[in-house]
């Protein structure tokens, strides 16, 4: 491509394919993709994204088209790679003028030459690296900030590689490289600590922009450019400056005032700060040792003394626990319960903490976390009564909450309450002793704080197992607390059955529960919606615990029940709607049964919810597995909801349907409880199986649910079913076999036995059940190998007798004996020829079926099943579903149920004798071995 006459064409392209104008859009597009591979292109876009002059959208454009073709086409092995002579032409031209003046493009020409440094530098680029060291220098703002720019994000980019010989590279680069990055950011810190004051806002935000990109070079420099990074003076230097510095931006905030753009970069750089110490931490925690004290000295003074008031802000107050956290809990600097068999690092470093973590600091922290930053703020209480659900949201783990300040601090104090509980469990039980008695609904600080306290509580509840006797202080203390209904006192009532909540699988008797129970009762009947959500979720948890009985639960059902379903019609929010309906869910599950009278507003209400959450697919994922448990709960009832149930089946496993991504796997699971409790097929059930063949083509996860369907549709209907499916099934499972892989094959075989044992079962299936079929499939595979038919069933029962010490199973033992019995009597060549491996294998058979009688001392076939037993169902245990009880009524059908091969095997072999009389019979009992014959004989005594 000629650069001179191609530019005007390209430049016009480009211009089209900035067009809102599909019809102009389209072709532009296409002839742009057509000259992707043309040489010269890329050279075109690099003259037009570089000239100032052209329209902003062309420009950025054509960035994005370069950027692009360096992905596809940059490396030397790629399809239509780009040559080296244009190549160099590029590398030399990208960092000619760093003079970009707009900020969009800019960085997207940054980020694109750091894509050709990943691939080039330093081998093919050697002077990337010294130009952008000189450009960084220059006095001009506008190059200096973007050459800044470009070397943030080539150091990001060459120090994310892995590769060893990369590694070796970027730790060349980061020792060569590191005085001056060290250089360039102290002489940015130091102009933006000398204009910050000046009340010139533009240059202030111009050399805080400076700083914050060369920090950000620092950071990767420092954490991912030494092997050692403690052996290096520079880089030590670095981390233990930046405490004085931290403190110097912290005082700055002071001095920005309201200008919010600049205190956003202010903020930022702080925050940039307390990652290279985190990021330092995380990746050389021993070189981080001489930087313990210090990093907890600072971290503890500004979060948890006056020091840090006025000046520090939610986030940096986050980073900063974050480093006490990662401090306290770092595998490195635990040493082994025999200290001897730590390294000196590891007591080093355990040594710092010790001495730190002192009584009145530990103290000092617990009281400080307990009744500062647990406290409810006035944001969340306003929040709580203008926007109930979204604050139990919020507190319950909204998309926000993780980075927010409350769980940081719930979970730093867990954290220090387990290393150090046995200096902070007697401070925590002083805390709760000042609180005993009811407080006064006009005092609200003593109601926050006594609702602080009652979190800690709950926090560290596994810690208090030995030191609370949690069941007195349940009723003589907490029991009464939830029964004071003053409007104001909400926050402890909600505080106080979360703390129940917190307990109910720690330690609470289970004399209790009852007691319990009739507060959830009163509290899913609270003025205050927040309460009533709270409680839901104690519910949950309490029916959840392996100490639940539900004969205690019974007589609070339907209240309970009644209550949560109303509850779940009050909500609005998806996200609340959800966990109600968890909660239901559980319910359902843990009394099975016992739930079917009250259901009926439930399943009611179900199809509308299910209407009104069309955009919300994971609320219905939460209705279909409400409807798991209730169809498993009403078991053949279930029926009644076909009419809302199969619809809803239907939509989640259709895999031409966009919601199947999130509906598709809970779908399954209703599909195939619906089909286990089905008390007979209907056409609509039978009319969903249409779903199946696709999704046995997507071979995916999914597919171990799918044959259970395909098993419970046989069990409902078996004739109905492979009438209309028989076809299509086999063909998608020789599919299915023939996309096993290699590997898949592999593992197969590591299973062998369990295969084996799988097709001998089936195969004696075919024998026993249909003889004729047998035969008719034998004569199709000898004709098929080009075998006598004869041939082939003596190679196959030769095969079956070597592979029955497979066969692990008694039924599958006994069955393979049934089957080639069978065969008998038969004047066959090929089977007298094979009448001695049969006989073992019925032996066999016979020792794994025959009991004896102790009082008779005759045997019998302990697999005889005369009629069906109904087991007896515990109240732990589920009830049988309908499948069950097929399976039951099928086997009364089965021959290894209904067969004595005690009897079988007698009849076989006098019918076998008579065929062929006494003369000819003797000889082939003589094949077999005499201790065999001898046992067979004790087997059939009496006949």
């Amino acid at each position: 491509m000629d650069l001179n006459s191609a530019s005007t064409v390209v430049l016009q392209v480009l211009t089209q394919a900035t067009s809102q104008d599909t019809a102009v859009l389209k072709p532009a597009e296409e002839q742009l993709k057509q000259w992707e591979t043309q040489p010269g292109f890329y050279s075109v876009l690099l003259n037009i994204f570089t000239n100032h002059t052209l329209d902003i959208n062309v420009r950025w454009l054509a960035v994005l088209y370069f950027k692009n073709g360096i992905d596809r086409y940059w490396r030397r092995v790629a399809p239509h790679a780009l040559s080296e002579e244009e190549k160099s032409t590029l590398r030399a031209g990208l960092i000619t003028n760093f003079n970009e003046p707009i900020n969009q493009i800019a960085t997207q020409i940054a980020v694109l030459i750091a894509k050709v440094a990943r691939l080039d530098c330093p081998r093919q680029w050697p002077e990337l690296i010294p130009t952008l060291i000189e450009s960084v220098k220059v006095q001009d703002d506008l190059r200096q900030h973007r050459a800044l720019l470009t070397f943030y994000h080539v150091t990001k980019t060459l120090a994310s590689k892995r590769l060893a010989a990369d590694r070796k590279l970027f730790y060349d680069l980061a020792s060569g490289i590191y005085n001056f990055a060290c250089s360039l950011w102290n002489h940015h810190t130091d102009t933006f600590l000398q204009q910050v004051s000046s009340g010139n806002e533009a240059a202030v935000l111009s050399s805080l922009e400076r700083t914050l990109l060369s920090l950000k070079v620092l950071r990767k420099l420092t954490v991912n450019g030494f092997v050692e990074p403690h052996k290096n003076m520079e880089v030590m230097g670095f981390l233990h400056g930046i405490f004085d510095r931290l403190k110097q931006f912290l005082e700055c905030s002071r001095s920005v005032g309201t200008n919010n753009v600049c205190r956003d970069r202010l903020e930022k750089t702080i925050i940039l700060f307390t990652k290279v110490l985190l990021d330092f931490l995380d990746q050389h925690p021993f070189s981080f040792t001489p930087l313990i004290q210090r990093s907890l000295e600072f971290s503890v003074s500004y979060v948890f003394t006056e020091v840090g008031e006025g000046i520090t802000f939610e986030r940096f107050i986050v980073q900063c626990m974050n480093l006490i956290k990662m401090i306290v809990k770092n595998y490195a600097y635990k040493p082994s319960k025999n200290f001897e068999d730590s390294s000196p690092e590891t007591l080093e470093a355990h040594k710092i903490k010790m001495a730190f973590f002192t009584y009145p600091t530990l103290t000092e922290i617990c009281r400080r976390l307990v009744s500062h930053y647990f406290l409810l703020t006035e944001e969340e209480l306003t929040m709580w009564e203008e926007d109930p659900e979204g604050f139990t949201v919020e507190e319950t783990g909204g998309d926000s909450w993780k980075y927010s300040l409350r769980p940081c601090t719930e979970v730093l104090f867990i954290d220090i309450f387990h290393e150090y509980n046995q200096t902070l469990t007697p401070v925590l039980l002083e805390m709760m002793q000042t609180l005993q008695g009811p407080t006064n609904v006009e005092d609200m600080n003593a109601l926050l704080i006594k609702d602080a306290v009652y979190n800690a509580v709950g926090l560290a509840a596994y810690e208090l197992f030995d030191s609370v006797d949690f069941d007195q202080w349940f009723k003589n203390q907490l029991l009464p607390e939830l029964q004071v209904i003053h409007n104001r006192y909400k926050p402890l009532r909600r505080r106080v059955i979360w703390l129940i909540g917190q307990w109910i699988s720690v330690k609470f008797k289970s004399d209790l529960r009852p007691m319990l129970y009739e507060a959830i009762c009163n509290l899913l009947q609270d003025q205050d919606l927040v309460v009533r959500i709270e409680t839901a979720t104690t519910l949950k948890l309490t029916v959840d615990d392996f100490e639940f009985r539900t004969d205690q639960f019974l007589p609070y059902l339907e209240t309970m029940f009644t209550l949560l379903f109303q509850l779940l019609q009050q909500v609005t929010e998806c996200d609340t709607k959800m966990h109600v309906l968890h909660v239901l869910s559980c319910v359902i599950e843990r009394v099975n049964m016992q739930i079917r009278p009250y259901v009926g507003c439930l399943v009611q209400y179900l199809p509308l919810l299910w209407k009104q959450s069309e955009e919300h697919n994971m609320l219905r994922c939460a209705i279909l597995t409400t409807l798991i448990h209730l169809v498993q709960g009403l078991g053949a009832d279930s029926k009644n909801l076909y009419p809302f149930l199969l619809p809803v089946i239907q939509l989640s496993t259709d895999v031409s349907q966009p919601p199947h991504v999130y509906l598709l796997e809970d779908g399954l699971e209703l599909w195939l409880v619906t089909l286990e409790n089905s008390p007979c097929i209907t056409p609509e059930l039978l009319r969903i199986f249409q779903n199946m063949s696709p999704l046995l083509e997507r071979s995916s996860e999914n597919l171990r649910t799918c044959f259970k369907i395909i098993n419970g549709y046989i069990f409902l209907s078996s004739t109905e079913f492979l009438q209309t499916y028989a076809v299509g099934l086999c063909q998608s499972f020789c599919e299915l076999l023939k996309e096993i892989t290699t590997e898949g094959q592999v593992q197969v075989l590591k299973r062998y036995p369990v295969v084996m044992s799988t097709y001998l079962g089936v195969m004696g299936r075919v024998l026993l059940q249909n003889a004729s079929f047998f035969s008719s499939l034998l004569n199709e595979m000898a004709h098929k190998f080009n075998q006598e038919m004869d041939q082939l069933l003596g190679n196959m029962i030769e095969m079956w007798v070597d592979r029955m010490d497979n066969i692990t199973q008694p039924e599958r033992r006994k069955l393979s004996a049934l089957a080639l019995l069978s065969l008998l009597p038969s004047d066959n060549s090929v089977i007298q020829d094979k009448f001695c491996g049969i006989i073992n294998i019925s032996v066999e058979g016979l020792h794994d079926v025959m009991t004896e009688d102790p009082e008779t001392g005759t045997y019998k076939d302990c697999m005889l099943m005369s009629h069906l037993e109904e087991p007896k169902v515990t109240e732990d245990e589920e009830p049988p579903t309908e499948q069950d009880k097929r399976k039951k009524i099928l086997a009364l059908k089965d021959p290894v149920h209904t067969v004595s091969l005690q009897q079988f095997t007698y009849e076989k072999l006098k019918a076998q004798q008579e065929l062929l009389g006494e003369q000819a019979f003797q000889p082939l009992m003589e094949t077999v071995d005499t201790e065999i014959v001898t046992q067979l004989q004790e087997f059939l005594q009496g006949f």
